[in-house]
C-alpha cells in the first residue's frame, strides 16, 4: 500500500528503466527535468529555464508581454474554480493534452480506421463464443467497440471521479478544519482559494496519470475496475500494436486473447449486480480513513502567500495526506484488494480455459500479462498513485489457482455460483490456503444442494439429535 495517495512525494517501490533511472509510471509530479509538472503544461503555455523548480515563475517569467493576459485569465479561472474536491475540467484538459503529446516512443495517437473496428468486433463476438463454454455467465457486452487514446480518456473520467473525489473530498474537508472556529469566518477567502488551488493541483496530478495510462492500456478493464461505460467492451488498437511488439506471438492470437479478457470482465460487472458497488464502495471506506497531518496544513495555511500559490503544490507535493493504520482503514484496503485480485483471478483462469486449446501463444501471453501486473505495470502504478493503493501481485496466482480448484471440485456453474452474493465469496485468508477454501466449499455446497433437493420435494428438514435421531418440530 502506497503511503502517499494522489502520490504526492514519491509512491515506493518504482520501477526502474533499462538504464536503472527510477522512473514515474504515471507521470504524475514529475516534469521532464525531474521537477514538478506545470499545472498549466495542459493550457499548452511556454514554460522558461526555472520552470523545474517553480512552474508558475517558468509559466510568467517567460510569457511575451501580449499573452500575458491571457495568463492571468487562465490563473483568474482557476482560481475562481467552485466545483467538486477536484477540478475535472482541467483533468480532462490535461489528459488529453498529454494524449496529443505521443508516448515516449513517439507513437501519436490517431483515429481507428473501419478494418481496425471490424477486427475489434470480430474478436469480442469470436471471445464470447469461446467463453460460453467455459462459464455459465452469458455475454455481458452488447457492443463492442475500438477507441482512440483520446476516445478512451473521455470514456473513463467518469469512473476516475468516482475512484478519486473521495479520498479528494475528505482533503478538502481538512482544509476548512485547520484554523480554530472563531476565524474560520475571518479566514473564509483564503480557504476558498486553497481549495480551488487544491482542486487544480489534484486536477493536474490526475490530468496526466490518466493521460499516460491511455498511452498503454489496452482496454476498458486493465485495472480490474469497469471504467468504461456498461456492457460496452472495448479494445484499443494503437496500444495492442505497441503491446504486441517482440512477443512472437500472431497480432490476431494477441487481439483475441485480449479480446477473450475483456469480454469475461464484462460477463461479471455486467451478471453480479453488487460488484461494482462492493469495490467502488471499498475505495470510499478507505477514503473516509485519510487523514491530514493538520500541524504542516496549519503551517501552510499560516504563511500561504496567494502571490505564490506554487507553495501549495509543494507542500502537496511533500506527502501531507496519509492513510491512518486503523481497523477500519485495514478493512476497507483488505476488502478492495481482495475483491480486485478475485476479479483478475476468475478472469485469468476463465480466460486461460477458453484459450489454450485455441491460441499457440496462450500460456505464453497468460505469463506476459502475470508479469506486467508483478512488475508494476501501468494499471497498479497508476492506481496506486492516484488513491493509495496497490494490488499485491502474489494475490492474482493464488486467485486463479482457487478457481480452477472450484473449477474441478464443482464444476463450471458451481464455480460461478459464489459471485450470487459477496458474503460467498472467498476472504483474503481463504487466498492463503485456497485448496483448503475449496474442501471446505466442497462439503457446504453438498449439504446446500440436499437441503434444497429435499425442499423441492417437500420432504422434511431432518436432523439427528446426537442420540435420539428425533425430527426439529
Amino acid at each position: 500500500m502506497s503511503d502517499t495517495p494522489f502520490g504526492f512525494g514519491l509512491p515506493p517501490e518504482e520501477p526502474e528503466d533499462g538504464d536503472g533511472k527510477k522512473k514515474d509510471p504515471a507521470g504524475g509530479g514529475q516534469g521532464a527535468g525531474g521537477g514538478p509538472v506545470n499545472p498549466f503544461a495542459g493550457f499548452g503555455l511556454p514554460g522558461g529555464a526555472g520552470g523545474a523548480d517553480n512552474p508558475f515563475a517558468a509559466m510568467f517569467g517567460s510569457l511575451n508581454p501580449n499573452d500575458l493576459g491571457a495568463a492571468f485569465q487562465q490563473l483568474g479561472q482557476m482560481l475562481s474554480y467552485e466545483g467538486g474536491p477536484v477540478n475535472w475540467d482541467m483533468a480532462k484538459q490535461i489528459a488529453r493534452q498529454t494524449v496529443a503529446q505521443g508516448t515516449p516512443d513517439g507513437t501519436k495517437d490517431a483515429s481507428v480506421g473501419p478494418s481496425e473496428r471490424a477486427a475489434v468486433e470480430e474478436a469480442v463476438r469470436l471471445a464470447d463464443i469461446w467463453l460460453d463454454g467455459v462459464t455459465s455467465l452469458p455475454s455481458g457486452a452488447s457492443t463492442a467497440v475500438a477507441w482512440s487514446r483520446a476516445e478512451w480518456v473521455e470514456a473513463t473520467l467518469p469512473a476516475w471521479q468516482q475512484l478519486v473525489d473521495p479520498v479528494a473530498e475528505r482533503v478538502g474537508t481538512a482544509m476548512g478544519e485547520v484554523l480554530p472556529e472563531e476565524m474560520q469566518s475571518v479566514a473564509g477567502p483564503l480557504i476558498g482559494m486553497m481549495r480551488s488551488m487544491g482542486g487544480a493541483m489534484f486536477g493536474q496530478q490526475i490530468g496526466q496519470a490518466v493521460g499516460v495510462l491511455a498511452g498503454e492500456v489496452v482496454g476498458s478493464t486493465d485495472i480490474g475496475l469497469p471504467l468504461g461505460p456498461a456492457n460496452r467492451a472495448a479494445l484499443l488498437p494503437l496500444n495492442i500494436e505497441a503491446f504486441s511488439k517482440d512477443l512472437g506471438v500472431p497480432k490476431d492470437e494477441i487481439r483475441l486473447y485480449l479480446a477473450l479478457r475483456e469480454a469475461a470482465h464484462q460477463r461479471l460487472f455486467a451478471h453480479v449486480p453488487w460488484l461494482r458497488s462492493h469495490m467502488f464502495g471499498a475505495v470510499e471506506g478507505y477514503a473516509r480513513g485519510i487523514k491530514v497531518d493538520t500541524t504542516k496544513l496549519e503551517d501552510v495555511v499560516g504563511q500561504f502567500d496567494p502571490t505564490h500559490p506554487e507553495e501549495l503544490q509543494e507542500a502537496l507535493q511533500q506527502g501531507m495526506f496519509q492513510p491512518e493504520d486503523t481497523p477500519e482503514q485495514k478493512a476497507a484496503l483488505a476488502r478492495l484488494e481482495t475483491a480486485l485480485a478475485l476479479v483478475e483471478g476468475w478472469v485469468d483462469a476463465v480466460v486461460h480455459e477458453a484459450a489454450k486449446s485455441r491460441l499457440t501463444g496462450a500460456d505464453a501471453l497468460r505469463e506476459t500479462l502475470r508479469r506486467r501486473r508483478a512488475s508494476g505495470g501501468p494499471a497498479e502504478q497508476t492506481f496506486a498513485t492516484l488513491i493509495g493503493l496497490q494490488l499485491r501481485p502474489r494475490r492474482l496466482r493464488d486467485a486463479s489457482r482457487l478457481w480452477a480448484s472450484l473449477t474441478d471440485a464443482r464444476g463450471v456453474d458451481g464455480r460461478d455460483r459464489l459471485w450470487e452474493h459477496p458474503d460467498m465469496l472467498p476472504t483474503a485468508s481463504d487466498l492463503d490456503d485456497p485448496d483448503g477454501f475449496v474442501h471446505h466449499e466442497q462439503l457446504d455446497f453438498s449439504e446446500l444442494d440436499k437441503m434444497l433437493g429435499e425442499a423441492a420435494d417437500g420432504k422434511p428438514n431432518l436432523r439427528k439429535d446426537d442420540d435420539k435421531g428425533e425430527s426439529d418440530k
